[in-house]
């Protein structure tokens, strides 16, 4: 399997992403405690080592988890987490991004991990037009945090390209972690300033969105087909297919289920043949 750097790790294109190890929406306990660590157990054993997290996932619960099933970590093991959001006591998301609210948060990742520093953290954008002196204000408690040892690495997630380019006169970035799929494109711009840079691009939502029902990346016709036809699932079609686009791209996606992880881990061997991926990139988005 392919690797990229990573915060100062070198870590392999498919990695496994925490938001569902909580309950539904990322928020309250796990459904089933025990099968959520054998979730995290059973992708450290596949060779995943990269594993996207936050605080705010349960809220505290995410974290909680991966520290019972795998501490102390393996040496290769990147953690990755964001910050910039929180949770009420009913599960909305809600803005924390004052700069000391970013350096707070961090310290708190760190303390429920177990851990002396974290591979990356991502700056989460909740409302944002373009790059302005509070984006600046933000970017300076990432970079204190980094200079002071806590993250490896500064990422940055729901970006336009523009703060890209402005962050990248300050600070080297790490990762950009935005929205795309095969049907959700919007972020497009943003992963070809990525690769184009070297930096490491981490779609979330690559399978679509849990809570958009139906899934319309998953339900999609030619997925469907496409599934059908060489032998895989339409998960599988979608994750292949979103390896393809561009070498720079590291996918987390999420389950609960070790057989969904198992799956989600084959994607790696699975090449798609020229004619089928230029079907399914012209098919949306």
């Amino acid at each position: 399997m392919d690797h990229i750097p990573l915060g100062g790790f070198s870590v392999s294109r498919v990695g496994f992403g925490a938001m569902q190890l909580p309950g539904p929406n990322a928020f309250g306990p796990p459904r089933d405690r025990d099968k959520a660590l054998a979730v995290l157990r059973r992708a450290v054993e596949l060779g995943v080592n990269h594993i996207d997290t936050a605080q705010f996932y349960g809220p505290d619960v995410s974290n909680e988890l991966i520290r019972e099933a795998l501490h102390p970590y393996p040496e290769d093991l990147a953690i990755v987490s964001k910050v910039g959001a929180r949770r009420d006591g009913a599960g909305a998301w809600l803005s924390a991004s004052e700069p000391d609210d970013l350096r707070r948060d961090i310290e708190t990742n760190l303390r429920s991990l177990g851990v002396d520093q974290l591979a990356a953290v991502n700056l989460r954008l909740m409302e944002s037009e373009g790059p302005d002196q509070f984006f600046d204000d933000q970017l300076s408690a990432m970079i204190a945090a980094r200079d002071d040892g806590l993250i490896g690495g500064i990422g940055l997630s729901e970006i336009k390209v523009e703060h890209l380019l402005h962050a990248l006169q300050r600070t080297e970035i790490a990762c950009v972690q935005n929205a795309f799929n095969l049907v959700h494109r919007a972020s497009a711009p943003v992963l070809d300033e990525c690769r184009a840079r070297g930096i490491a691009f981490v779609p979330f939502f690559p399978l679509g969105a849990a809570f958009m029902q139906p899934n319309p990346v998953l339900t999609h016709e030619l997925v469907l087909d496409t599934a059908q036809r060489l032998g895989h699932t339409p998960a599988q079609v979608v994750l292949a297919w979103t390896l393809s686009v561009a070498p720079n791209v590291l996918l987390i996606p999420g389950t609960s289920s070790v057989e969904h992880l198992e799956q989600n881990l084959a994607v790696a061997s699975i090449e798609l043949d020229e004619d089928t991926r230029a079907q399914l990139t012209a098919a949306a988005g």
